[in-house]
């Protein structure tokens, strides 16, 4: 059997709502690409429906191919596992809320074939989603240029069309806190962006509030920079100075005869806001050697439970 020319790698958690309107427009696009593909759905330990309608879906149509997870391990160790099982010369990713419409792929497909090794999604549009979390993604994404040596594109998510041999660069990567986009601009190759507008979410909630968002964040930050290290260290050498020049003052205050009793509210605020420094620092470095932990410990990025229409062994990985 020839493999496909296209993969399209789906990561799903709970998208029971989502996943028949999904199937219609994959299907759809399969039929237009200009050459033969396969969709990998990868179920990412879903309490829903969600692994049944996968399973109906693959025995009715060969070119759709399901890996199950043992339990939920995440949306970006999903898609590593999709991009592990993905067999195609170009590999897509997206999501399965239909957010990322999938006919933005034959614009994809198009630059691909242009000599593009990785062509990303631009989001000039983003309907549905709150000010609040536009301008804060806005912010996030312009602080990570700044604090990181990678040239991360603007607005552009995960959803993205990838070569073969970009994606055996990603696969290399096997770190377990796993930033993909980041990942994706570091590996370098030939670059460039689609625009698109980006759709409500077609049905359910979203898997990203505001607490996960932040974690994210920081876990990107922490993954491609020490930034936060140098900063506490700068800090700290303030603290140091400023602590240097109040002792200063207060022999100087002393020997004039101004020397006064201080009063038990200031040095209690100033107790508590250095302890409070001190605490934020080891909480960075605690972070850091949080990450260095879980490498050690060299354990799979996931576990597979079964899997649905793949030719070759899916191996844990």
């Amino acid at each position: 059997m020839s493999l496909p020319t296209y993969s399209l790698v789906i990561p799903v958690y709970n998208e029971e709502e989502s996943l028949p309107e999904l199937r219609t427009r994959l299907a759809a696009l399969l039929d237009q690409l200009d050459g033969p593909g396969e969709v990998v759905f990868v179920d990412d330990g879903s309490r829903d429906t969600s692994f049944a309608q996968i399973e109906a879906i693959c025995h009715d149509d060969s070119r759709f191919k399901c890996v199950r997870l043992s339990r939920n391990f995440g949306h970006q160790i999903a898609i590593t596992a999709g991009l592990d099982a993905a067999s195609g010369d170009a590999v897509v990713i997206m999501d399965a809320d239909l957010q990322d419409p999938p006919e933005v792929v034959l614009e994809m497909a198009a630059r691909w074939r242009q000599g593009y090794e990785v062509v990303y999604a631009v989001r000039s549009e983003r309907a549905g989603e709150t000010k609040f979390k536009q301008m804060t993604a806005a912010m996030f994404y312009r602080l990570f240029r700044r604090l990181t040596d990678l040239d991360v594109p603007l607005d552009a998510g995960d959803f993205r069309l990838v070569d073969r041999r970009a994606v055996e660069a990603f696969r290399s990567m096997r770190e377990n806190n796993r930033y993909v986009r980041g990942m994706f601009s570091w590996i370098g190759f030939n670059q460039t962006g689609v625009e698109y507008q980006r759709q409500e979410r077609f049905a359910g909630e979203t898997k990203y509030p505001l607490r996960k968002m932040v974690r994210f964040a920081a876990d990107a930050v922490v993954s491609f920079s020490d930034a936060p290290l140098r900063l506490t260290l700068t800090f700290g050498f303030l603290m140091s100075v400023v602590a240097l020049l109040f002792g200063i003052a207060a022999i100087v205050a002393e020997l004039a005869g101004l020397y006064r009793v201080p009063g038990l509210a200031s040095i209690a605020v100033l107790i508590a806001f250095i302890g409070g420094v001190q605490l934020i620092v080891l909480g960075v470095v605690g972070a850091y050697v949080a990450r260095i932990h879980d490498e050690v410990k060299n354990r799979p990025l996931y576990l597979i439970r079964e899997v649905r229409g793949l030719v070759d062994s899916v191996v844990e990985r």
